[in-house]
């Protein structure tokens, strides 16, 4: 508690016009980041690949766009209204919809089950429920999805912004989930996406208690400085391999700065380690789970009108790799400085990643994107193709094409993945890219290769259909190995310096399909069938298996959740 309180020392006293940020949501964001691509240009009020995005920052988006004239089809002119609905506190008095509220109280507008807006407080409530049911091939039994909370945002004296959110779940998860969660070779003890958690009813299910929550301030007109507890997602792609949302929410403190045509974020997390065993996926140290934290920098630039570049660093460090109880690095706090510098004078022990991402919008309808992230490279090696174990790195590539062959709200995307053995992983018990045992990146680790491809389309405004193919050739450990998946793993038990290949020990393909259809009942209320067929063929029979899995959900004010590996 001493760390979390000496943050609040951080944020500014005096704080100008504040939102606050909407969640991270794949359909909500694509529904707005189509919009972009469509106008064939940047365009500023958004950097789209630094998510999640302002709420202010959302609606000034939406009157770029407009000009830029892509709102064009009926499906199109629903989406606008949607958003503006969803963010009708930032619009001016003549754009916001009211109307006949329900017992006097409730649904003034159509977005808010209560809210208050006076000139020094704004309060939005609305409940959360997410109830499904489905059925897995394997073995033959019924799933089930049952989540109840709360969700609350708002502003005070226009100055400080806030947003909670708060639910209680049980869930029986797809076999291959539980997989994951059983994997008897690696020993990943964790739910994925989420924190602590214990089985009921016999260990068929799982009950976990999610909350997130975040205040923010504007330091100055370009400054914002944000605390909390929350996840984030760097990227313009399916996946991110800088920085994605599967682990659970952190506590973090974020400094964002937006001028000219610059973005540059900066931000440090305070995460759970990596020790293995005991309820909920852990073992506890003396005071508690072991800690350790992650400094994050991302510089983006807009090069011209169609093209942004970023770069970034990240450093995961713990002080004392015995006991799991760190104190806070200072040095790491300095938002403009370089980790690599810090990290040597610091003796070398901290595990420090670079890279970039790139954003080109070619033309109208068609954007380009990618990341390559560099945790350890030695040129001569590389040239000599020796396979050297050290050469750790990732790259994406992808492509979105929107209203493809000239056909409304019909959006195509492409993407490929490669990350080499190791890369992530440390030689210290903390110093691996997690937490809570959860890749902060792709969501297998490491020692991969994959290719995805998905189809959306919105024949008319309430009806989304998602289709989604991926590919996946990774190498896994058979338990007494390590060939570079497994990202927990201290890399100094690898099987070889040299000679290393990706999807190299012990050879799982995996084929993910799903097909998505969602109907939107009313705001942020949907109805949803889903398909799934999963193919897992493996040299080791613990990850050789199918499934087939069928259900059918109600989402209310909550995003979709995504077992996508």
């Amino acid at each position: 508690m001493k760390i979390r309180l000496s943050w609040f020392i951080l944020l500014p006293v005096t704080s100008l016009a504040q939102s606050s940020y909407a969640p991270l949501n794949e359909q909500y964001q694509h529904g707005l980041e189509r919009y972009e691509i469509k106008s064939g240009r940047v365009l500023t009020p958004l950097f789209t690949a630094v998510k999640p995005w302002k709420r202010s920052a959302i609606v000034a988006f939406l009157d770029s766009a407009r000009v830029a004239g892509t709102f064009t089809s009926a499906a199109d002119r629903f989406n606008i209204q949607y958003y503006k609905n969803d963010n009708w506190e930032w619009l001016d008095s003549g754009q916001k919809v009211a109307q006949k509220p329900v017992f006097r109280h409730f649904y003034k507008t159509p977005s808010d089950f209560f809210h208050v807006s006076e000139e020094d407080f704004d309060l939005h409530v609305n409940p959360v429920l997410y109830a499904g049911l489905g059925r897995d091939s394997r073995p033959s039994e019924m799933l089930f999805i049952n989540t109840r909370g709360a969700e609350v945002r708002g502003v005070v004296d226009g100055k400080v912004g806030f947003y909670a959110f708060v639910s209680e779940n049980q869930v029986r998860l797809p076999a291959y989930v539980r997989d994951f969660v059983n994997d008897s070779t690696s020993y990943h003890p964790v739910v994925p996406h989420e924190g602590f958690w214990k089985v009921f009813k016999n260990n068929q299910g799982y009950d976990f208690l999610q909350a997130r929550g975040h205040i923010s301030f504007e330091a100055t007109k370009h400054i914002n400085i944000q605390f909390g507890h929350d996840r984030f997602f760097t990227g313009n792609g399916y996946r991110s391999l800088i920085l994605s949302d599967f682990a659970p929410p952190a506590w973090f403190i974020k400094g964002n700065v937006q001028v000219w045509k610059l973005n540059y974020l900066f931000s440090t997390f305070q995460m759970t380690g990596d020790v293995r065993g005991g309820a909920g996926g852990l073992r506890s140290v003396a005071g508690g789970y072991p800690q350790k934290f992650v400094a994050y920098h991302h510089l983006h630039l807009n090069i011209g009108k169609r093209l942004t570049l970023g770069v970034f660093e990240a450093v995961v460090f713990n002080a004392n790799d015995s006991t799991g109880r760190a104190p806070l690095r200072l040095d790491y706090l300095n938002p403009v400085i370089f980790f690599r510098a810090i990290e040597q004078q610091n003796g070398s022990s901290d595990n420090v990643l670079l890279g970039m991402d790139v954003k080109w919008n070619a033309r109208k309808n068609v954007q380009f994107y990618g990341q390559f992230v560099l945790d350890e490279l030695i040129i001569e090696n590389l040239r000599a193709g020796n396979g050297w174990w050290g050469n750790k790195f990732a790259v994406q590539a992808g492509a979105r094409y929107v209203d493809a062959f000239g056909l409304p709200n019909l959006d195509l995307q492409a993407e490929v993945n490669v990350v080499r053995p190791y890369t992530y992983s440390h030689n210290t018990l903390y110093g691996s890219y997690t937490h809570y045992r959860q890749s902060l990146a792709h969501p297998l680790g490491a020692n991969l290769h994959e290719v995805a491809g998905i189809i959306r389309y919105q024949p008319v405004g309430r009806l989304f259909i998602t289709a989604k193919l991926v590919h996946t050739v990774t190498g896994r450990d058979d338990g007494s190995t390590n060939f570079g998946g497994d990202i927990l793993k201290d890399s100094r038990t690898r099987e070889q310096d040299f000679g290393n290949r990706i999807a190299q020990g012990f050879r799982n393909s995996i084929t993910f399909g799903s097909l998505t259809t969602t109907y939107q009942l009313a705001h942020n209320l949907f109805a949803e069938a889903q398909l799934i067929i999963r193919n897992s063929k493996s040299d080791l029979s613990y990850f050789h298996n199918n499934s087939t899995i069928t259900s059918l959900a109600l989402r209310w004010n909550i995003p979709q959740r995504l077992y996508e590996f």
